[in-house]
């Protein structure tokens, strides 16, 4: 149990610099934040397997799985469906943190499966925008950036729509 909730604080912590970050520039929390909420005809389940499908197509692994909900209701707390899964292409990650450490605080890319207090599901992930936009990447490694942007938002998009 202290695993999972060391891994879940060590995921929060970007969020909690860039909440920071956005206090500082009148931003909210929900500006750096991308949702999708699933289509009213796809299920969690089918979500799931539509991202675990396109994320392998686009040959970012998924390199971790927290079923959060699991481990709360374990502890006798009720709690809707909230899952988080970790995806990652370990060669960009590589170059990415070759060039500087700190996108290491970003790593794995992550998006949550997340259903809301009136039922519907949604899927979230950092709005990778944002970090783009401070990070005064060199040419080469910009191209990287976009791509996994554009990657995890096609996993989502994926999910959230049903498409196998």
């Amino acid at each position: 149990m202290r695993k999972i909730l060391l891994s879940l604080l060590i995921a929060l912590l970007p969020l909690t610099f860039i909440a920071g970050q956005a206090r500082a520039e009148a931003m909210t929390i929900a500006d750096t934040v991308l949702k999708m909420p699933l289509a009213e005809d796809v299920s969690m389940d089918e979500a799931v397997e539509s991202m675990m499908l396109r994320a392998n197509a686009l040959n970012f692994k998924m390199v971790a799985h927290l079923p959060l909900y699991k481990e709360l209701e374990s502890m006798g707390v009720e709690a809707k469906r909230i899952e988080i899964f970790q995806f990652c292409d370990a060669r960009i990650a590589n170059e990415m943190i070759k060039e500087n450490i700190d996108f290491s605080a970003y790593l794995p890319c992550r998006i949550t499966l997340i259903e809301d207090q009136e039922g519907q599901a949604w899927l979230t992930t950092l709005d990778l925008n944002k970090v783009i936009e401070m990070a005064d990447l060199p040419p080469n490694l910009m191209g990287h950036a976009v791509k996994v942007r554009d990657t995890i938002e096609e996993i989502m998009t994926a999910g959230a729509t049903g498409d196998l």
